[in-house]
């Protein structure tokens, strides 16, 4: 064990960027339960205390949402397909205001210095004095999220489409995701280490489309389509053009090739409880699909 570890302590305040999507919300839920400050980024203004206005294509917002926080939950700018440069600017910022522990959420697609969230890994291995990379699977999420395209997708049509073939993926819930985060930002050793974190089982999307559909009483079937079909079917819904490309090749690249057909023991290992399964998040949402029980 290091002297640094010997030294740590627990981070007391914690800056949570995204806080107010998928895995900043539920993080933001444990870390107050937990009695740790976490201060959520918005990009509007708010009155609530707790609230830090934060937008990365404005830097004059960086340096107080940065200041006086121990540590930051990384979550890259929604839709852009090469965050890097803006991403490790920020870091390099919060070091410099004393920031000494960094949580990124990357992808189980991505490795350790790929382009984009890649290479965000890299900078934080080489830069950060404690770090962590999360490297989640597939959100099981997005299959009841009205504003995804496959919520939307499965809602209006019925239909999960798709460029993975039969490719399968250990689909993990948002929960878990933050759960292993929570131990990240705030064990009293700093893990210093990538976590890929899966569900309990690997999953082709048309083992989802019939999980679904047995679950809920509403026919869903799977369309595999090429990668060019699948960035159109996600343009459709409101992907960015670019980033509904990036995502259809991860789709090809990494699924179908059979590359994301894991499991990890990750989520036990780092939080002491068994990941959740497709139908046991079916089944906390209530789920029809396209909808969120609250």
């Amino acid at each position: 064990m290091t002297q640094h570890h010997d030294n740590a302590s627990r981070p007391s305040q914690v800056l949570v960027l995204g806080g107010t999507g998928k895995t900043g919300r539920a993080l933001t839920a444990r870390l107050t339960a937990a009695g740790v400050k976490a201060r959520v980024a918005s990009r509007s203004a708010s009155s609530d205390a707790n609230v830090v206005r934060f937008d990365w294509n404005d830097v004059a917002t960086h340096g107080p949402a940065v200041s006086g926080v121990d540590a930051i939950y990384l979550i890259a700018p929604l839709l852009v397909a090469d965050p890097s440069e803006q991403m490790l600017e920020l870091v390099r910022r919060a070091l410099d205001a004393g920031v000494r522990r960094f949580i990124l959420l990357s992808s189980s697609a991505i490795e350790e210095g790929m382009p984009g969230l890649g290479t965000v890994h890299a900078g934080l291995r080489s830069m950060a004095p404690e770090w962590a990379v999360l490297r989640p699977s597939w959100f099981m999420e997005n299959f009841v999220d009205p504003t995804h395209h496959h919520g939307r997708s499965i809602a209006e049509n019925g239909e999960i489409v798709s460029a993975a073939g039969s490719g399968r993926i250990g689909f993990v819930s948002v929960n878990d995701i933050a759960a292993v985060a929570f131990h990240a930002l705030t064990d009293r050793n700093a893990h210093n280490a990538a976590h890929i974190i899966t569900g309990p089982q690997a999953l082709s999307y048309d083992d989802v489309a019939g999980v679904i559909t047995q679950l809920t009483g509403n026919a869903v079937r799977h369309v595999a389509v090429s990668t060019t079909a699948a960035a159109a079917h996600m343009a459709k819904y409101g992907v960015p053009e670019l980033f509904a490309g990036f995502l259809a090749s991860l789709e090809h690249e990494a699924i179908r090739n059979g590359s994301e057909d894991r499991v990890t023991d990750t989520v036990l290992n780092v939080t002491g409880v068994a990941p959740r399964s497709l139908g046991d998040m079916l089944r906390a949402h209530r789920a029809v699909p396209g909808t969120v029980a609250g």
